[in-house]
Parts: C-alpha cells; structure tokens; sequence
C-alpha cells in the first residue's frame, strides 16, 4: 500500500520533517514502513537552465538549436516548442533522466544536430497537465540548481507492508486514522453536500439482489450528461502519487475514492446495460464473460456476477467487462458501491487467476456502513469535474444488515495478560482514538463497540492488541518468567530412546531416520497374514506419492529399503538401526495405537579381511549377541531366546528366527530375513534383523542401580558335557539350573555344541560351564562335587541325556 504525505496532509497535518518519526511509529503500530521514497527523485538530473541563443536547425524547419547555459557550461540542445525565447529560464533534462512516463533519456543526434538535453514542458516533468510548450520558470531562479530544489518539490511516499487482518488501511484515510491516534489529532474528513430533496433515481432504474448471502449491501447512483475528459492535474497527481496511471475524469474518480477511502466503486456506461437496470445473481454453469483486459473466462455457479437485465456486465467485486465500460462517448453514468462477502470474491478470484485492487479489498472485508460515503463522494466529483447533472436519490439494497457486536473488555484481564496496569480512562482513551465506541459497566468492565471499518475485531483479545500497539509496545514492561531452581525430571521414554542410540552407537551401528509413511504393499512384501494387526493401516488423506500412502505398521521396510539405497552404491557391509513409532490403525473414528520400537539390521561382513585374518561374514549369533548386549547394558534380567514357530515365521527364515521373552513377557525378536522377502525387497544377500517393543521393556528398567560387594573369597568352575536331541534348544537346561535356587552358583553359560561322527544321529553334544562361589568362605571341591554332580543328574533325567563316553 502506497502512501503519500502530501495526500495525508488533506486530511492530518503531517510535518514533511518527521516523516522519519511517522514510519517508525506506524511500524510499531503494526503497520510496518517498507520503504520510504521522494516521488520527485527523477528530477534528480532536471536543473535550471537560461537559453543564451537561439538559431534555425539547418535541416528542420519546425526546430532550433538553442545554447543553454546550465551553470557550470553551455550546452547545445535542439528543441521544437514554440514559446522559447533567448533569455528565457526554463527546466533542462539531461542525458541519463528518467521521465515518469517511462523513457529515458540519451545524448544524440537530431536531424545530424548533437542535442546534449531537453527542455522540458509541465506535462513533460509530471508537474502540470500544460503539453503546449516548454515550461517557464522565474527570471530569478539559480542557474544551474536543481528543479526540485529551485522549486521545493518533495513529497515522501511511505509503503507499507499491511497484514490481511487490517483492510481498514488499504485506504489514504486509513493510515490517517492510524496517524491520528498516534498524534493525538483529529482526522478532517472530505465533505460531501448533495441536495436529494425526491427520489428520481427509481424513475431510471432499479436493483435486484437475487444472492443476498454473496452480496448483503448494494448502492447506486446515476450522474447524467457527463462529459469524458482527461482529470484535473491535482487528481491525476494524487493517483500518479501512489503508483495509479490517470485514464479519464470518471474512472480516475472511481480510482480515486477506492484509494481515498477503500470503498471499490464502478462505474457503468448506463446506456450500454440492458433495461436500464442492475441483477445480481450467481453465474450460470457453462456461462463466459469477458473482462476489462480483453479475457474470456469461463464461470461456474459459485461465482456472483452483476448483470443487467439480459446478461453479465461485471464479475462481482473483481473487475468489469468490456461490454459496460465507460468510453469516451459516454455520457450518462451508473455507480456501483456495494459489500460482497469476502469468501465468495477470494474463491473467484483464485479461482479464475484475477488480482485486481477491487477484489484485493472485498475478499479481506470492506466497511458495509461506509459504501454509501464513498458513493456521494465519487457522485459529487463526477457531477463537478464531468460537469454532469446528479440524478437526485440512490438506491440502497441492504438485504442483510451487518451489526456491530458489542464485545466486553475486562480491565483486570487485559492488564495481566499484557503485563501492563492501565486504568479505566486510559483504555478508554486509547480506544476512542480509534474510534471505538467504550462504555463502562460494572467495576472492573467495559464494553465496546468497533467501528464498522475494523471488521478483524470480535473477540475481546482482539481488543487487547489494540491496546498493547497503540500504547506502545516498547512500552510495556520487560518481565522474566519464573523459573524454579530443581529441575523437572526428563521424560523416562525421552531418557531410554537416548541410551538406546548411545549403546546403538557404541556397538558400531549407524541410526537411520526414515519416513514414518510407507507403500501400502510393504506388508504383502514382508509376507504379513492376513489377521497380522499390522496391516491394519492408517491412510494419507493426500499423500505425496504412492510410496508414502500409508502410515508404517513396522520399522523392517524402511530399514530394508536403506539397504537397497546404500547396496547399490556399493556399500554392502551395514550395521544399521531405528527408534520410532509404529501406527496400528484402531478404525477411522479413534486415533492409532503408537508403538515405540527399535529395530536393527545386519548385512554383509561382521569383520573386514585384513592381512591377519579373513572377511567374516555375519550370522544370526551376531545379530542375538548384539540384543543380549543391549539388553544387558539396560540392566534388563531373565531375558530368555527360544526358537519362533515356524508358522510366525513371516519376514524371518524358519529355523533362523528366535522370539525373545523377558521371563513369559514376550518383548521382540531376532533372526534372519526370509529369502522371498529379500527378493520382494531387490536384495541379494542374508540380512539379520531384530526388534524389540520398547512400550514394553521400559516397565524392566529400574530406576536405580544396585550394587554388591566385590567377592572375597576365590570361585570354582566345573562343566558338564551332556548329550541330548539334535532338536532340544540348549536353553532348557540352562532353565532348570536356575530353577534350582543354588545360593552357591554364581554364573553359568553354554560354551561349546558339536555335532560329528563321534556323537549318535539326531543327538549333539552341549557343555556348559558353572562357577560357584561363596560368600562366607573358601569353597572344598567335595562341596562343589556334590552340588555339581546333582546338577548332572538332574539334567541327565530331565532330558534323557547321557554322558559322552
């Protein structure tokens, strides 16, 4: 939104000094100064200058050479204009100028004559409407000064960055209401005086409002025997000063009064509109219009249109068509000042990719009580500068009436929520200068009615951003918060997922962080049943691609796929791991259920060849040593591995695969990919995998460490070596050893497992290892003999074992 200050100053004194105070202080009133300009910044290269001589052009008979003195040397310039004179002090441009109407200006030859400049007319200079010659100057004016400085031109030009919330101040009015509160003044609105003594507007038209909920207000008058012309200087300045090219005295009025007072207005060529008479409707499916800039666009039903009594003349707020415009041999003029709701102007705008000043103030929100101002305002300018007569009377359709909501504003509220502590009188003054309208009620409350200009106020927080900007928000007191000297414990889930990632880390693998959507047919590439919960999927609503529909159910996908990335550009030994939630839908009417999870990969080398030793390739042991570890460092106890039916086995290898229990707590698994799923996934080599439910084995870490004294007496290991059944897992007799209670056992492992000629088919051969200690005294080996040997027999019986021969 541009903003000149000579326009301001119609309405507010505005010091031309200050003006650097006014953008600092409209910025802190939330209206923030982008940039402060001169309008007159192109005369910059325009001095005065004296013609000393004047002679024929050799080879033109209609121009002249001319010397011009311009202070510091004499310049020759060719020039045509019939009024100049030797002596005559006139405006010089020089090579390098700018006009405002665009071209530039260079050194160069006319008619074979060097012409080093320009002598300038009024109309030339953007400093008067007069083309008929060069413009004179004073006899007395400084040879060689500067035409700004000799003639004091400056107007500063303030553009400001307005939020959506405020179409209060797309207006000149606007700012110098905001002006006003901030200097305490009072705003000098235009008159308006128009005589409507009868009514004689409903003898030439009417109005039809057939959408009242796109169009609640709608307003015209008629201006008859107009004469189009070019406008007055002062109004093509006041539009040229914000940026606005001058077009003709009626459309540059209509301009004029939108950028006064933020009312758009249009004007019709009243006897272009069929009937004489103006239909407000909604668009017709298949129906084109053509705008003002010559495009065709097609409509559809939620689009409003004005139209008159046979077809469309103007898209509703947005721009006018070709079909009503105002020409040059218009002379009798209908304008439009109405209120369209903001919802339907912006859908139509985006919608059909038009921008226009109009439809940028309809779809933020016009003042419904002020289209009937700017309505006179534009009728008694057209009748004055189109030297037309005014149709007494105006039709004004308010078929929805927009009231004005008293909001009530609670002192004590406002000051503990700004931090301030103003009195009764102090809000009230800072609102009245606003022009609200404050009343008080009870102790402590007030009640407040905004103007019909703030349509962004509705809520009494609202009213206290008022308060806080206007006052100054420099203003209000700086306050700490509060905070307490004990820190707040961290969240027991934030601190595991940490240690998670350090262990990770510490064992050599590297976290991935994958996108928590994933391909719907990821579960039929793991092999999932079914009845599997995890396919039970959350859907995108509008998801990106089809490789992220769907909310993951499982890590396993998002860590294969990394391997298939990092595969292919040769990186084939991984050790990678995730922590993150899962999503198992629980139907479209309750939110998912979130699964914490880790989730781990193995792949290719578990060590690299070197000059001492071979590549060793990883297995399911590395992958379950890996979980043994990390679940130890958690200091999670009676973990448990036992091999995974064969019917679980979706995504893992049968007989590769172990389920993982904390005592009967089932928490997660580890084994090794299934073949199919490998291929499912483009892979082509084993990977091992693991996943554990962290929901789950939080509630097994303890919260404090408990320590025991370092053993003071020496410790005995035996080991026994048993043979069993090939299919027996080597964790059953460990159970039994520890279901024996045995104070004095310490320790016990499995170390060793052969299977060869020398033991029986379908059997092997399993040793375990047992460290026993005392804590009272030195243990004999007839104590530990005896133990051990029961222990011998116990697991001999259980498992009809027999001892290697």
């Amino acid at each position: 939104m541009k903003v000149s200050l000579s326009w301001l100053n119609d309405y507010i004194p505005i010091d031309k000094e200050s003006y650097s105070s006014i953008a600092d202080a409209l910025t802190m009133v939330g209206l923030e100064v982008d940039s402060i300009t001169d309008r007159y910044d192109y005369l910059d290269r325009i001095i005065v200058g004296r013609i000393l001589n004047i002679k024929p052009h050799p080879n033109a008979e209609k121009l002249k050479v001319c010397d011009v003195d311009i202070g510091n040397r004499v310049i020759q310039v060719v020039c045509g204009a019939p009024n100049i004179h030797e002596d005559m002090v006139a405006p010089v441009a020089l090579p390098g100028t700018r006009f405002p109407d665009g071209p530039l200006l260079e050194k160069g030859r006319i008619r074979n004559e060097i012409s080093e400049g320009m002598l300038c007319s009024e109309a030339e200079l953007g400093l008067g409407s007069d083309r008929s010659g060069v413009m004179i100057l004073d006899q007395k004016q400084l040879i060689g000064n500067k035409l700004a400085k000799a003639l004091e031109l400056s107007d500063v030009v303030f553009e400001i960055d307005l939020t959506p919330n405020r179409p209060d101040c797309l207006s000149i009015i606007g700012i110098a209401r905001e002006i006003a509160a901030i200097q305490q003044t009072t705003i000098k609105y235009p008159e308006t005086s128009l005589s409507d003594s009868s009514n004689r507007i409903s003898d030439f038209t009417s109005i039809t409002i057939k959408a009242p909920d796109l169009c609640p207000r709608y307003a015209a008058r008629l201006v008859f025997d107009i004469n189009i012309a070019p406008s007055p200087f002062w109004l093509q300045d006041r539009l040229m000063s914000v940026g606005l090219r001058p077009i003709n005295n009626i459309v540059d009025i209509t301009n004029f009064v939108l950028m006064e007072t933020g009312q758009p207005l249009h004007a019709f060529d009243f006897d272009r509109l069929s009937d004489h008479r103006i239909v407000v409707r909604q668009a017709k499916k298949g129906e084109t219009f053509i705008t003002l800039d010559k495009k065709e666009h097609l409509l559809t039903p939620d689009m409003l249109m004005i139209c008159d009594g046979e077809k469309p003349v103007a898209l509703a707020g947005i721009m006018g068509g070709r079909n009503s415009e105002v020409t040059e041999s218009t002379t009798r003029v209908l304008i439009e000042s109405a209120y369209f709701t903001p919802v339907g102007i912006r859908k139509t705008s985006k919608k059909l990719g038009i921008n226009s000043e109009s439809s940028h103030r309809f779809e933020r929100g016009v003042d419904p009580e002020g289209i009937i101002t700017a309505l006179n305002r534009a009728a008694q300018l057209m009748s004055e500068l189109g030297k037309g007569s005014l149709i007494e009377g105006i039709i004004d359709k308010y078929s929805k009436v927009i009231n004005a909501r008293a909001i009530t504003l609670n002192v004590g509220d406002t000051n503990r929520l700004l931090g301030t502590s103003f009195d009764y009188d102090e809000i009230k003054n800072l609102l009245k200068s606003i022009e609200f309208n404050v009343e008080k009620t009870g102790n402590d409350g007030l009640v407040v009615i905004p103007p019909s200009f703030r349509v962004d106020i509705a809520r009494q927080v609202d009213l206290m951003e008022e308060i806080a900007r206007l006052s100054g928000y420099n203003n209000i007191p700086t306050t700490y918060p509060l905070i307490p000297a004990k820190a707040r414990q961290p969240e027991k889930q934030f601190n595991l997922r940490n240690r998670l990632k350090r262990i990770m880390a510490g064992f050599g693998f590297t976290e991935t962080i994958n996108y928590s959507f994933i391909n719907r047919s990821s579960c039929d590439s793991l092999r999932l049943e079914s009845a599997d919960q995890r396919r039970n999927m959350v859907d995108i609503l509008n998801p990106l691609t089809e490789e992220q529909a769907v909310m993951r159910t499982s890590l396993i996908p998002g860590l294969l796929e990394t391997i298939h990335r990092n595969i292919a550009k040769q990186i084939k030994s991984l050790r990678l791991f995730e922590v993150g939630k899962i999503y198992i839908s629980r139907g479209k009417d309750n939110l998912p259920e979130e699964i914490e999870m880790i989730a781990g990969i193995l792949t290719g080398s578990w060590a690299d060849a070197s000059w001492h030793s071979k590549e060793i390739g990883c297995n399911f042991f590395d992958i379950k040593g890996v979980v043994e570890e990390l679940l130890n460092r958690l200091k999670i106890d009676h973990i448990k591995f036992t091999c995974m039916p064969d019917n679980s086995c979706t995504y893992t290898r049968p007989g590769h695969t172990a389920q993982i229990f904390q005592e009967k707590k089932f928490i997660g698994m580890a084994g090794e990919i299934h073949p199919q799923v490998l291929r499912n996934f483009d892979l082509k080599q084993t990977a091992f995998i693991f996943e554990l439910d962290l929901n789950v084995i939080s509630d097994f870490i303890s919260e404090t460490i408990r320590s025991k004294p370092i053993p003071k007496f020496p410790s005995i290991s035996r080991d026994i070596t048993v043979i069993i059944d090939k299919d027996l897992e080597s964790s059953k007799l460990l159970e039994i050893i520890k279901e024996l209670g045995e104070e004095l056992i310490e320790n016990f492992y499995l170390f060793d497992v052969f299977e060869g000629d020398t033991i029986p088919q379908n059997k092997k051969s399993i040793s375990l290892r047992i460290t026993y200690r005392s804590k009272h005294k030195t243990l004999e080996d007839n104590e530990v003999n005896y133990i051990h040997k029961n222990i011998t027999d116990r697991l001999l019986k259980k498992f009809d074992a027999s001892l290697p021969t």
